[in-house]
């Protein structure tokens, strides 16, 4: 049953597209079909994963109303497609206001491709707008990616609260998956002051995986490869692989279980 995860967080830098791209490759080198749906007008998603140049994807699904199937972008994995973002999309907000069902265009969009894949991953721009509430009325949860600071609390604490008022008025079965803590320096005493301050005031929302600060974690975008391409063995991609193992076991306990019997059977 195919699961559609957007990853947001309003604050921008705190690792929300390396972790929509390493999950996503992480699956996809499992052999599960995924999709990376780019909803940032930045692109850095697309440009992530090898697409560097402007290509036709999100914003014409939205705005012209093609079909999801005809800008879907194959790559090096054939496991894994791409909804690309664009710079258009930055207008895409205003241009939504005045469009019938505005909050669930993409939604609608989905439905003729949402069977073909095992997990959808939505990278959600840096800000509360439209295409976030796209992202999120088409969902069925959300994980934020949140850095290891301090203001990283106040603004997970906005966050829940926009998500609360998203499940009231728009889509009221949003789960809330979790929080990933990134760019982790466990040798860094505010690091840790400020995981153990995230675990106290927000315990059901803490991946137990974090991601930690990592050279070839920031070189890896630049030649438009996941991590677990770049340098398999690194600390970045195992943590990666991980946390995508932490996510599908949350959002599929009965495969854990089965792995549990069949080894002690």
């Amino acid at each position: 049953m195919t699961k559609i995860i957007s990853f947001a967080n309003q604050k921008g830098g705190v690792g929300k597209t390396t972790t929509v791209v390493n999950v996503a490759a992480s699956w996809a080198g499992q052999g599960k079909k995924v999709l990376v749906i780019d909803m940032d007008p930045q692109g850095n998603a697309s440009s992530g994963l090898g697409v560097r140049e402007a290509v036709a994807g999100t914003y014409e699904v939205l705005i012209l109303e093609d079909e999801v199937s005809q800008h879907l972008q194959r790559l090096e994995n054939p496991a894994l497609h791409l909804l690309a973002g664009h710079p258009d999309l930055a207008g895409a907000a205003v241009e939504l206001v005045n469009m019938d069902g505005r909050e669930f265009r993409l939604r609608d969009k989905l439905a003729e491709v949402k069977n073909n894949y095992d997990y959808i991953l939505i990278d959600c721009p840096p800000a509360l707008g439209l295409l976030t509430i796209n992202a999120l009325a088409t969902s069925d949860g959300v994980i934020i990616p949140v850095q290891s600071e301090y203001y990283a609390l106040e603004g997970l604490s906005q966050l829940l609260n926009t998500l609360s008022l998203v499940r009231e008025h728009i889509h009221s079965e949003l789960e809330i998956y979790g929080a990933v803590l990134t760019m982790v320096n466990k040798r860094n005493l505010l690091s840790e002051a400020v995981i153990e301050q995230m675990k106290k005031h927000f315990p059901h929302y803490v991946f137990t995986t974090s991601i930690p600060r990592n050279v070839k974690l920031a070189e890896a975008p630049s030649y438009g490869q996941p991590i677990t391409s770049y340098d398999p063995a690194s600390a970045g991609a195992r943590a990666y692989q991980s946390l995508a193992e932490e996510i599908n076991n949350l959002l599929n306990p009965q495969s854990e279980q089965q792995m549990v019997q069949n080894f002690t059977v």
